[in-house]
């Protein structure tokens, strides 16, 4: 039986993730982590998805983040701003998916699973160095080094731009559900969000090339 485990946070790019995971493997858990983020309500949203799709969702508390660093993710008095003069968003948090792919590991390990699945993307994304491709495969090789362990971690979404992941929610069968239920704006709206911060723009800039394509072949 071949079993996953989804890093999971209700948002468009890892809810696409649980529905791929779905498709492609017997057995399917999540993990979400509580790191003290901005928008708490997204922990409410991944249990609420997950229990939708009939999948175990897992709460770790992983608040030292909180202690270590500072931004605009984890701190309300840090303004959500776009990076300048090639420098990185004001939400980037240093080391957050590092560790949460290595917490998910150990996990995973416990539980017999091989396969762990993020969401992660390089092609249309804010620049976060540890959404890259390289980042992904240097770690994959010291987890399994480290723990003495086979495993592969997925990123479906690595090579492919925000109209393209709408697309494989679409031939997933899951496009209207994602777009309706998934928390992907920094201001804790769910849905098609505020429409103001990076991540709603992002998000919505893939959404409409998306439709100007479709033309009435939604998969509904």
């Amino acid at each position: 039986m071949k079993k996953a485990l989804v890093v999971f946070s209700g948002g468009q790019d890892s809810t696409t993730c649980l529905f791929w995971a779905l498709k492609n493997f017997d057995e399917v858990e999540t993990v979400t982590f509580d790191y003290n983020q901005r928008h708490k309500e997204e922990i409410e949203v991944a249990k609420k998805i997950a229990q939708d799709q009939g999948v175990k969702n897992t709460v770790i508390d992983m608040s030292l983040l909180n202690q270590l660093t500072s931004n605009a993710l984890t701190r309300t008095d840090i303004e959500i701003k776009e990076g300048e003069g090639g420098g990185l968003p004001t939400t980037f948090v240093d080391g957050r998916n590092h560790l949460f792919l290595s917490f998910a590991a150990i996990m995973a390990k416990a539980k017999g699973i091989n396969n762990l699945i993020t969401g992660v993307c390089e092609t249309d994304f804010s620049g976060y160095p540890d959404c890259r491709d390289m980042f992904v495969k240097s770690l994959n090789v010291t987890l399994n080094l480290a723990m003495d362990y086979n495993f592969v971690i997925h990123t479906p979404l690595m090579w492919i731009d925000k109209k393209e992941t709408w697309a494989l929610a679409n031939e997933l069968g899951a496009f209207e559900y994602i777009r309706e239920n998934t928390l992907t704006c920094y201001n804790g709206i769910i849905g098609d969000g505020c429409g103001e911060c990076p991540a709603c723009k992002l998000r919505s800039d893939g959404l409409q090339k998306f439709l100007a394509e479709q033309g009435g072949k939604l998969h509904v």
